[in-house]
């Protein structure tokens, strides 16, 4: 596959500006630091020369932006879509979260995004600037004037190493090939998970939960958390502290979120990714999928418009709670 290039973005974003097909394009932006790139508005050629990005940090998944934009901006929107962003494309237009007609999208393939924790753990903090030259990334730090210069292929973000789709299964238009739903691993960890006692998995959850700071991100970047009033922030819920009270608050807003998007949620893994405490809470949801897979038959969020979740879509084939049990006690 290709890798798709910053100035084929621009050339495809300015055409569509100029002959009127769209009024303003949702893309990278750059941030305060080379990896801190920003979803961004851009209306005029000349901004998308000015500050349109496309680097391997590009990782955002901007589906959910589409929900605001579509009501807030005139015209149609230009939004470029990953693969992987497609799925959750389609699982909003289930939803009916936001106007297909006031989108104009056009899909992009994916080599895999990069993860700026596993950049630095070669490199060290105090990054000072970041660039690209072919496969490889260059670092630079405050603590150094010697760069670094690490193997893209090397620091992948996870999701990207158990990807689980090439195909596009969204778009008005498409640069380069639709590509193909491809072998994944990415039930894997969550088996580990699963074979362990317990104790065990509560003592592996405890210590990654314990990390959050109820900063609400994974929540916010989400394409499956659209509700205009969140449950936690509800001054009456007693649920909306920032600061747990007690260790049981921390662990309810994740469970709780979880369940929320079951049978919703495409494994995009924007949680993990925006996550500031790196808890892998993709895991969490990749639970919540690999049941609904073994429990109802395979079924992928998002892979079609329209389609219905299990867990929304009855039948008298379905499980009952006691053989959900009987099942798991045979893998004990």
């Amino acid at each position: 596959m290709q890798k798709i290039r910053r100035d084929q973005l621009i050339a495809k974003a300015s055409e569509l500006l100029e002959n009127g097909t769209v009024s303003c394009v949702l893309g990278w932006g750059a941030g305060e630091f080379g990896y801190d790139v920003t979803p961004t508005v851009f209306k005029t050629t000349e901004d998308l020369k000015a500050g349109f990005v496309f680097n391997d940090f590009c990782g955002a998944n901007f589906s959910k932006y589409l929900v605001a934009k579509t009501q807030k901006l005139e015209g149609k929107i230009l939004v470029f879509l990953k693969p992987c962003d497609t799925y959750s494309f389609n699982q909003l237009l289930t939803e009916h979260r936001f106007d297909r007609e006031k989108v104009y999208a056009v899909g992009i393939p994916c080599e895999g995004m990069a993860d700026i924790a596993a950049v630095k753990a070669i490199s060290g903090e105090g990054v000072s600037s970041i660039n690209e030259d072919g496969d490889k990334i260059v670092v630079t730090t405050i603590y150094s004037d010697k760069p670094v210069i690490i193997d893209a292929s090397k620091v992948l973000a996870e999701r990207c190493i158990n990807c689980k789709s090439k195909k596009h299964v969204a778009y008005d238009e498409l640069l380069g090939d639709e590509g193909d739903v491809i072998e994944s691993a990415r039930f894997d960890e969550v088996a580990r998970l699963e074979a362990m006692s317990a104790d065990e998995r509560f003592a592996f959850w405890q210590n990654e939960l314990s990390k959050c700071i109820r900063c609400n991100a994974c929540r916010d970047a989400c394409p499956a958390c659209t509700c205009e009033k969140c449950v936690f922030d509800n001054p009456k819920s007693g649920v909306e502290n920032k600061a747990p009270a007690n260790s049981f608050e921390e662990k309810m807003f994740h469970i709780i979120r979880a369940f929320h998007v079951a049978g919703r949620c495409t494994d995009c893994g924007e949680c993990s990714r925006v996550c500031p405490q790196n808890i892998p809470l993709h895991l969490l949801n990749r639970k919540f999928i690999k049941d609904i897979n073994e429990f109802y038959g395979e079924y992928q969020a998002g892979a079609e418009v329209g389609s219905r979740a299990p867990l929304v879509d009855y039948n008298i084939e379905d499980l009952e709670p006691g053989e959900v049990f009987d099942r798991r006690n045979e893998n004990v």
